[in-house]
């Protein structure tokens, strides 16, 4: 059985940007919770581990020092800093003590997983408060103050290593598209609601990079109504063939699961039983996997998705219901869902006819035809 290491610390779900904000941070605990309570991390190949916040010169692999030096000023609450300037306000991405920690933190969860697995201490390692894939190099964005992955990417390109990147989020990766937009040396992929219905408003299929770059990333834009079968099929057609052609030393997934049909803030109809074939299908794509988390607004939905990736990677099987403990505290009953979003046939058919249009059209644009 291969070796698993799973980041967490109960720092992690701590602070936050508020109770009304979308993104919260006791998916993380209940998370945490679950698969605590089924035994998973009792198993002889599984490892947890505490994360270790990253050093200033790390956070820089990506970000400017200016930005890093804003986010730690108001971070400790002071004002005379023009925060909208650097992506920070009302709205997505509201100011908050400890968040210079409390991001960096999740950092270095993914950090130190990318370290192990370099390191050769694991072969997964799953850094599940991690996938913040909107920040840029000077400002936030899209509930996103750091952008882990560009920073252990940027950390494995420095070891020598090839890495492929992709991301199943409901939502464009344009920060980590944009941080190796010009390089051959980084694959990235992006499956995601079309950029003309859902922030950011990017992630389109002529965005192929540049220079040397040119043919390294990959969009996937999706119509809304994007259901299991016809995701799965989309994904076969591009990320393993992809993948297999740029042979890389690493696979960095961000496994959002915001395509979840009962996501409020996006329109894909994805289930769970989607989502676990999508975890199956990554566990066979690379001996050296490093697992990220990223979106996902339905509490209810992602610590049991989640749950489900872990299941995978460190090669268990849980039981089908919800432990008692769990349900009395949070709810629920089952692991996997139990129903599927009802769709309209012709919808369903204009659907499956434009996404594989869109198919048709990525294939062409990056050999696959």
């Amino acid at each position: 059985m291969r070796k698993v290491v799973f980041l967490n610390s109960p720092k992690l779900w701590q602070g936050g940007f508020g109770p009304n904000h979308p993104l919260k941070q006791e998916r993380l605990q209940r998370t945490y919770d679950l698969l605590h309570e089924l035994g998973a991390f009792e198993a002889s190949n599984v490892r947890v581990i505490d994360p270790i916040p990253p050093s200033y010169e790390e956070l820089a692999l990506f970000h400017t020092r200016e930005y890093l030096d804003v986010v730690q000023s108001l971070s400790k609450g002071e004002i005379h800093i023009p925060a909208s300037r650097y992506g920070f306000g009302p709205g997505d991405n509201p100011v908050f003590s400890g968040m210079f920690e409390s991001a960096g933190l999740k950092v270095g969860c993914t950090l130190l997983g990318a370290k192990l697995l370099v390191n050769r201490d694991c072969e997964v390692a799953f850094s599940y408060s991690g996938g913040l894939h909107h920040a840029g190099p000077n400002f936030a964005s899209g509930f996103c103050i750091f952008n882990d992955a560009a920073i252990a990417i940027h950390w494995l390109m420095n070891q020598g290593l090839r890495v492929a990147y992709v991301d199943i989020d409901v939502h464009h990766a344009d920060g980590v598209q944009n941080a190796f937009y010009d390089t051959d040396r980084v694959l990235t992929i992006s499956l995601h609601q079309s950029g003309r219905t859902i922030f950011p408003g990017t992630g389109f299929i002529d965005e192929i990079g540049v220079g040397e770059g040119e043919g390294y990333s990959v969009n996937v834009p999706l119509p809304p109504y994007t259901d299991d079968e016809i995701y799965l099929w989309a994904f076969d057609q591009i990320v393993p063939p992809l993948v297999e052609r740029f042979e890389p030393d690493i696979l960095v997934t961000q496994l959002g699961v915001d395509t979840h049909y009962l996501d409020p803030l996006a329109s894909l109809v994805l289930t769970t039983h989607g989502h676990k074939t999508i975890f199956e299908k990554f566990s066979h794509l690379s001996s050296c996997w490093l697992a990220l988390g990223g979106g996902g607004y339905d509490i209810d939905v992602v610590p049991r998705a989640w749950t489900l990736a872990f299941a995978i990677m460190s090669e268990q099987s849980f039981p089908t219901k919800l432990p008692p403990q769990y349900q009395a505290k949070y709810g629920g009953e089952w692991l996997e869902d139990q129903q599927a979003p009802q769709i309209d046939e012709r919808v369903q058919a204009l659907t499956k006819k434009r996404v594989e249009e869109v198919v048709g059209h990525v294939k062409e644009r990056h050999g696959l035809s």
